[in-house]
C-alpha cells in the first residue's frame, strides 16, 4: 500500500497539516467501529457485559498488552491515561518529612502538579535536576540526574520521553544504577507505547505507566499501569471501590482494586488489542517497521526544518523516537506569543503543531510529530509557514 492512501484510516480533516499527533493521538477508524461494536454489546446486556464477562474481557486485553509491552499480565493494570498512573502510585506510597523525590525541570506539568500535591501534604523535598536542552549524548543525562542524589532520596520521577522537547531519556541506565542503590523509579512513558520498542520486564522501572491513545492508537481512555510485583500490595487506585475488600483469592489485590473502580465505559481498555492488531498490519515489518518509518520520517523533517531554521540539532538521532522540537528563532518574530503563533499557523496555514515555551530556552519551540498517515508535503507546508512567519 502507498503511504500516501494510509490517511484513508483517519477521520483526520485531509486540509489540515496534522503534525501534533503526540497530544492526543489518533485512532483509526476500524479500531473506532470496533469499540462501537463493543458498547453495542455492553447496551444490549449491560449486566452481562460489565457483572459476567468484563473479569475475562480485561484479562484478555491485559494480556495482548503485556505481549506488547514484555510485560507480565500480572504486573499490567489499566488507567485512563498515565496522568491517572502517575497520582495511583505518589498517593499511595507512604513518606515521611525529610524524604526527598527527585524529578527533572522537564517534568511534565500534570505529573509536576501531582507531585507538589503529594509534598505538601507529606512534607517531603523535591529535588529537580536541570537538564539542559542542548544534549550531546545520553550520559550527560545520566549524571546530571545522578549528581542530584542524595542519601534521603526515596523516588525518582521521569519522562521516558520528554512531552516538551521529544527527546528520549536513557532510562534503562538510569533504572539499572538507581537500582544498585535502592531508588525506586516512577517513569511516565505516556508517549513511549508504540513509538519505542519496549520491554518492561527488563527495563528495570519499579513504576511505569504509559498511554496506549498516543503511539498505539487505540481509543482515547486507554493507558496502563506497570507494577513491580513487591511492590503492588503498596499501589491502590485514585479511587476506591469494591476490590478493596473482595474475599476471592483467585485474583490478585493489585487486580482487584484497579479493574473495578466504579460503573464505567471499559471499551477503550478492550480495542487496545485491536489497535495493536491494526497498527501493526499496516507494513510488512509490523511494529518495528512503522516505529522505524515514523522515526526516518521525523529525522528527515527535522533536518529539513533545522536548514530553514538555521537553527542547531538539540540532540543526536539516537535519542529522537517519532518527536522532535526545534527552537524558533523569537527575534524574528515580533512580539508574538507562542499561543498567538499557534493560531497564526492555524488560521492561515491549516497547520496543528504546538509551539511552546521550554525551561533553559529563550526560543520558542515548534514540536512536530510524524505518524504514518503525515506525508512529506505535509512538513514542506509547515516548512514553508515558518519561513513565511520569520520573514
Amino acid at each position: 500500500m502507498n503511504h500516501a492512501s494510509f490517511k484513508q484510516f483517519w477521520h483526520i480533516d485531509p486540509a489540515v497539516a496534522f503534525l501534533n499527533h503526540g497530544s492526543f493521538g489518533a485512532c483509526p477508524i476500524p479500531v473506532l467501529d470496533y469499540q462501537q461494536s463493543l458498547r453495542q454489546k455492553l447496551e444490549q446486556q449491560p449486566l452481562q457485559f460489565l457483572a459476567r464477562e468484563i473479569e475475562d474481557r480485561l484479562d484478555e486485553a491485559r494480556s495482548r498488552l503485556a505481549q506488547f509491552l514484555s510485560a507480565s499480565p500480572a504486573n499490567l493494570v489499566f488507567v485512563p491515561n498515565a496522568t491517572t498512573g502517575i497520582n495511583a502510585v505518589l498517593r499511595s506510597l507512604q513518606f515521611q518529612p525529610g524524604d526527598a523525590i527527585l524529578t527533572t525541570n522537564l517534568e511534565y506539568n500534570a505529573c509536576r502538579n501531582a507531585l507538589d500535591f503529594v509534598a505538601e501534604r507529606s512534607g517531603i523535598e523535591i529535588i529537580v535536576a536541570d537538564i539542559p536542552y542542548m544534549v550531546s549524548e545520553p550520559k550527560a543525562i545520566v549524571n546530571t540526574i545522578f549528581q542530584a542524589v542524595t542519601p534521603n532520596t526515596k523516588l525518582v520521577l521521569l519522562d521516558h520521553v520528554v512531552s516538551q522537547t521529544g527527546c528520549v531519556m536513557p532510562i534503562w541506565p538510569i533504572t539499572q544504577l538507581l537500582n544498585e542503590q535502592g531508588i525506586d523509579t516512577l517513569i511516565d512513558g505516556a508517549h513511549a507505547p508504540g513509538m519505542l520498542p519496549l520491554n518492561l520486564s527488563s527495563l528495570g522501572a519499579t513504576y511505569y505507566t504509559g498511554n496506549c491513545h498516543k503511539w498505539m492508537c487505540s481509543p482515547k481512555g486507554a493507558a496502563f499501569l506497570y507494577v513491580k510485583p513487591d511492590r503492588q500490595d503498596q499501589i491502590h487506585p485514585t479511587t476506591i471501590s469494591h476490590g478493596r475488600n473482595d474475599p476471592r483469592l483467585s485474583r490478585s489485590r493489585f487486580h482487584l482494586e484497579f479493574d473495578w473502580t466504579g460503573t464505567w465505559d471499559p471499551s477503550a481498555y478492550l480495542s487496545v488489542p485491536k489497535a495493536i492488531e491494526f497498527m501493526g498490519d499496516l507494513l510488512p515489518d509490523g511494529w518495528p517497521g512503522l516505529m522505524q518509518h515514523n522515526h526516518k520520517q521525523v529525522l528527515a523533517a527535522r533536518q529539513q526544518l533545522a536548514t530553514i531554521l538555521d537553527v542547531p540539532m538539540p540532540c543526536p538521532d539516537s535519542m529522537v523516537g517519532s518527536m522532535v522540537t526545534l527552537p524558533l528563532p523569537t527575534a524574528r518574530l515580533g512580539n508574538a506569543s507562542h499561543n498567538e503563533l499557534n493560531l497564526r499557523l492555524w488560521n492561515n496555514f491549516k497547520i496543528e503543531v504546538p509551539i511552546m515555551p521550554c525551561p533553559n530556552v529563550s526560543d520558542y519551540l515548534v514540536r512536530i510529530s510524524s505518524q504514518i498517515y503525515n506525508q512529506p508535503e505535509d512538513f514542506d507546508r509547515l516548512a514553508q509557514a515558518l519561513s513565511d512567519l520569520l520573514q
